[in-house]
């Protein structure tokens, strides 16, 4: 008989399903369209010891990238993107950017964590770097996760992120695996028992998982591996001032309703970056992705 549950991990093809009662099972899908990533509701079919997926229910967002050669799905039915930077070492503003555009297609909020304010030259740099990013609105917290935390730490930091479905989203040396263990005490235990789930006989720094952080389940964590480019090959470019909320704020006032904002008259985005409304490093950030995404594919 089929019976609901929840993927909470994810490594290739295989998924760990944990079941109502709480019990959790290696599974398989069966067929491509099957195929379901970690926060997944699905429907499955217990064979032996382990399982079989039958259906995906529907997602309310999918978060992922795609480059030109093969799409990577990160996971589905998300209410926050957490993406941690450090102030060192230096964070990629493109980086940054191609995942809170991602967030924005998928209706995700993003929360923006900058990590290692202990660091106090170096920190106060990486917050000068941010600010065209609070200046559009998007949440930003400090965080030194080697010091004791303060009203705008840890502490704040978790009530933020109660009762909701959180990705973090991080490069190498930011403490990504650093804040999971601190914001949820047996992650390693829960870390160790999935790779045994998924049998893939390694620590499972290459796969996607889920973890509560409280006892009654209202709020989780769920930690992404790390990652070398972000494609948005799966976005149109002229998709892109909608979601970017700096041009956002002045395409609508363009001479011409098709224009581009790169290089026709009348354009109010370019009229903004000349007045400093815009940066010139985010103007050329969209100029970039514009173009990238306007390559035809192979």
């Amino acid at each position: 008989m089929k019976q609901r549950g929840l993927v909470i991990a994810s490594h290739g093809r295989h998924v760990v399903v944990e079941a109502e009662d709480g019990s959790r099972r290696l599974c398989h899908p069966r067929g491509k369209k099957n195929q379901a990533v970690v926060g997944d509701r699905v429907q499955w079919l217990p064979s032996s010891d382990e399982g079989s997926i039958e259906s995906v229910e529907k997602r309310r967002n999918l978060f992922y990238r795609q480059d030109e050669i093969r799409t990577k799905s990160f996971a589905a039915n998300l209410d926050r993107l957490l993406v941690l930077i450090a102030a060192e070492p230096e964070f990629s503003q493109e980086q940054l950017t191609r995942a809170l555009i991602a967030a924005e297609a998928e209706g995700i909020q993003p929360l923006i964590v900058l990590n290692k304010q202990d660091l106090t030259q170096p920190f106060q740099a990486a917050w000068a770097r941010l600010a065209p990013y609070r200046a559009m609105g998007y949440e930003m917290l400090p965080l030194s996760l080697t010091s004791d935390q303060g009203p705008d730490g840890l502490q704040a930091l978790s009530q933020r992120l109660a009762g909701q479905t959180t990705l973090v989203l991080g490069p190498s040396g930011a403490g990504k695996s650093s804040l999971i263990n601190r914001l949820v005490p047996d992650a390693g235990a829960a870390t160790g028992a999935l790779s045994v789930a998924l049998q893939s006989g390694r620590h499972t720094t290459t796969t996607t998982t889920w973890y509560w952080v409280d006892r009654a389940q209202h709020t989780a964590l769920i930690d992404s591996p790390g990652f070398q480019a972000f494609g948005l090959h799966h976005l149109a470019p002229t998709a892109l001032p909608g979601l970017m909320p700096d041009l956002r704020e002045h395409a609508g006032d363009c001479r011409f309703y098709n224009c581009t904002h790169r290089h026709e008259p009348g354009c109010s985005v370019q009229a903004a970056v000349t007045r400093g409304d815009i940066s010139d490093t985010r103007y050329r950030l969209y100029q970039q992705l514009f173009e990238e995404l306007s390559q035809p594919a192979y």
